[in-house]
């Protein structure tokens, strides 16, 4: 049996899983909401990032309003090292999803942030042309990245690191923007592409290249999550109440992208975050939504923060980095308030 066979497999037997679980999770969190005090704060900003698996940040909205947020704002910024990281720290955005690696070095570097839940399982995959079918063929190979220092690099940094490769010395990148990747590709001026959606999907519609690592599925990656949730340290210090409200909603949302993936690409087209609805439903029916509670964020966040460290693109060791950076005590309520 292939890889895609066993993949749609598993899709379809998460997709029942998710089902099953989420009838009895909706329902019990709608009653722990109501009796609790009203958020500290009735604005709630979010980062709009262009990386589709963010599905469930776009389908929050308006359970966020049902949570008690009238103001609720998703918000741009200049490209170019103005990430979702920069921006948490700074205190413009209060509370998002982001990729697990880059969480781990802000933190490292002393970044305001704390990393606060799991979202989903893998998204990011690694397409590849002729001379490499595996992670070690990348020896020696070019990469494009949006810009150095970004998300994208610091997971190929992970990758390379399990491997046993420097990603410091052992591949070449050049910096060009996301979308001339597929130009970049068949012109052989880069022999492979870790991507987040759309990309690979763009990639696959256009029968370019071939996957050498799909995280939703390749073990080890498939085992932890890709995006965590993180808040501003002053947004969760100051408003306990309403960083629970918005992780509960978050929960809600990852459970209705796995349950109506039609739905939520509609609405995320209908509100501007993406142009294509196919590619935005392919990405939710790529992504293992659903699955939040199978898996431990703070096994995702040592899994990276050892990755890294044995490269040296962070200081301290993994367990340093959940005692500084991580509070994940509105997640063992939320996980209370299913067993009540």
């Amino acid at each position: 049996m292939n890889r895609q066979h066993n993949q749609w497999s598993r899709r379809d037997f998460v997709h029942r899983m998710a089902l099953t679980a989420a009838m009895g999770t909706l329902g019990a969190w709608a009653t722990s909401a109501q009796a609790e005090p009203p958020p500290e704060t009735t604005r709630i900003r979010l980062y709009k990032s262009p990386a589709l698996c963010f599905a469930p940040q776009y389908a929050v909205e308006d359970l966020l309003r049902a949570e008690g947020f009238t103001d609720v704002q998703y918000l741009t910024f200049p490209e170019g090292g103005s990430s979702v990281y920069d921006r948490l720290g700074s205190g413009d955005v209060d509370i998002s999803q982001g990729f697990a690696a880059p969480f781990v070095i802000q933190v490292d570097r002393g970044a305001s942030l704390v990393l606060l839940d799991g979202i989903h399982v893998g998204c990011f995959e690694l397409i590849g042309m002729e001379g490499v079918r595996s992670i070690t063929d990348l020896k020696g190979k070019t990469l494009a990245v949006p810009w150095r220092g970004s998300g994208v690099e610091t997971f190929i940094a992970a990758i390379l690191a399990y491997v046993g490769l420097d990603p410091q010395k052992d591949v070449n990148y050049i910096v060009r923007p996301p979308a001339e990747t597929a130009q970049l590709l068949q012109a052989g001026e880069i022999d492979a592409y870790l991507g987040f959606p759309p990309l690979p999907q763009v990639l696959r519609a256009k029968g370019i290249g071939h996957v050498v690592l799909n995280s939703s599925v390749d073990r080890p990656w498939s085992q932890y999550f890709c995006c965590l949730a993180a808040g501003n340290q002053e947004f969760v210090r100051r408003h306990p109440v309403a960083t629970k409200r918005v992780l509960r909603a978050f929960r809600k949302a990852d459970q209705i992208c796995a349950l109506e993936p039609e739905r939520v690409a509609r609405s995320m087209v209908d509100r501007g975050f993406i142009d294509s609805y196919d590619y935005a439903l392919q990405t939710l029916r790529d992504v293992p939504y659903g699955l939040s509670r199978e898996y431990d964020p703070e096994d995702t966040v040592r899994f990276y923060a050892l990755r890294l460290h044995e490269v040296g693109m962070i200081k301290n060791t993994p367990e340093a980095i959940i005692a500084q950076g991580t509070n994940f005590s509105f997640l063992k309520e939320l996980n209370s308030e299913l067993k009540s």
